[in-house]
């Protein structure tokens, strides 16, 4: 399996980028298709937040689980800068990775590098990235995911550009949702791109992760593991089967209570019961007249 390749922002990438804007088309493309499939680990005091983002502001909680997630973790999908200077980057995608990065006290942070005036170089050396037969699922799900993000596409003119089905490119896109343990799993060969897309249809990480480790414990091949989502898809249903089938039951009672009560005052009664168990009775009157009769038979006067 090939790994990206990782270096520190040290001579070898400073000498790549100097004066990268002077050079000419045939290196400024060279240049390009280096970088963007090359991972730096950039000083996070060298990186500033994107002025014009358009999301400037990020959910406490899910900064925080993110926070201790790249603690436990690091970061699986590096984050995107633009080149501004020798020492100092812009963020053109990753911000809230950033940001978390900063709280879990990293001094350094995996990073695509971008130089200004690259954007159809780009397209196309992530293209020819993509298409080469030894990345793995994530590898190829985080190529997928920089090309639709930076080069502004949608799933539909995605799966044209790299000549995929859209719902490959999507469920490809999927794998990036999908808790660290499992995407790690992916790249270390561990479990397929079959088993993931079984894990990635369960809605909670619990579930998720349980799942992962009855494949790694039990060697589960796909079609079994489709199998346990089944399993468990179908005890949802026979839940929600059974809580529909008692909410009928309840509601059937309420109507014969409500018959017996308009029999007893001879007009219209509506009870009104809440989740929480308590609840309404309504009784209907048509005029003051009507309302002094119903209190009489009450002996509320």
């Amino acid at each position: 399996m090939a790994k990206m390749k990782k270096k520190d922002l040290g001579k070898g990438i400073r000498a790549l980028l100097s004066g990268v804007e002077d050079k000419d088309t045939g290196t400024q493309k060279k240049i390009v298709k280096e970088l963007s499939s090359t991972v730096a680990m950039v000083p996070i005091k060298y990186i500033e937040a994107n002025p014009f983002q358009p999301r400037n502001e990020f959910s406490s909680s899910e900064l925080e689980e993110l926070t201790e997630s790249i603690k436990i973790h690091g970061i699986i999908q590096p984050i995107t800068l633009r080149r501004l200077s020798d020492d100092a980057y812009q963020i053109i995608s990753g911000e809230r990775r950033w940001r978390a990065s900063q709280k879990a006290g990293l001094e350094e942070i995996p990073a695509y590098i971008r130089v200004a005036n690259d954007q159809a170089m780009l397209e196309m050396a992530l293209i020819e990235n993509i298409q080469r037969q030894d990345l793995n699922p994530i590898e190829i799900a985080i190529s997928l995911n920089r090309l639709m993000d930076e080069c502004q596409l949608t799933h539909e003119g995605l799966s044209e550009r790299v000549s995929k089905r859209r719902s490959t490119v999507t469920n490809y896109l999927r794998l990036l949702k999908l808790p660290p343990q499992v995407q790690q799993s992916v790249r270390d060969q561990k479990i397929s791109m079959g088993h993931a897309r079984s894990i990635a249809g369960l809605k909670k990480v619990d579930q998720q992760l349980q799942l992962l480790n009855d494949i790694l414990k039990k060697s589960l091949s796909v079609r079994a593991t489709e199998e346990w989502v089944r399993k468990l898809e179908k005890g949802k249903d026979s839940k929600k089967s059974a809580s529909a089938s008692s909410k009928k039951e309840q509601g059937n009672q309420v109507k014969m209570l409500e018959d017996k009560l308009l029999q007893r005052f001879g007009t219209k009664v509506n009870i009104r019961e809440k989740n929480t168990g308590d609840g309404q009775i309504v009784i209907h009157f048509d005029d003051r007249e009507h309302l002094n009769q119903l209190l009489e038979y009450l002996k509320v006067i």
